[in-house]
């Protein structure tokens, strides 16, 4: 199964490859976003490592019990033939209503189907009142 775009990339394509996972990431669907990693992926997300589809939905069901209201805006950084850097930001509240947003990096690399194998990112939370929020 390939996922479009496909390796190599273009910054054209690059660009369109980000907006793909900022939508599948705001769908908060976490069967949805897995499927756009391959069967063995590696993440590095904050200090966690998590190997394969079966953690990814684990990981962002967890995540979104804790992350209300997230959202998520990602930017092109840079691009080589099957790799894409982004910058990132999103906010969420937590259960009791505390604000943040969480800033972030993230380096990607894609198998020759454009399904991504590995991805890491570093992570910053930044406290927020929910009147200084960006993104509604």
């Amino acid at each position: 199964m390939k996922k479009y775009p496909i390796p190599p990339f273009t910054l054209e394509s690059a660009k369109e490859k980000i907006q793909l996972a900022e939508d599948a990431w705001n769908s908060q669907d976490p069967n949805r976003i897995a499927q756009a990693y391959t069967i063995d992926s590696e993440w590095r997300n904050r200090h966690l490592f998590i190997n394969g589809r079966e953690e990814i939905i684990a990981f962002l069901t967890g995540k979104w019990q804790k992350e209300l209201d997230y959202k998520l805006k990602k930017e092109y950084w840079a691009h080589t033939d099957n790799r894409i850097a982004v910058r990132f930001e999103y906010e969420y509240h937590n259960a009791t209503g505390e604000w943040f947003r969480a800033y972030g990096n993230e380096n990607w690399e894609f198998d020759e189907d454009g399904i991504m194998k590995r991805r890491f990112a570093s992570i910053n939370d930044l406290p927020i009142k929910e009147s200084d929020r960006k993104f509604r």
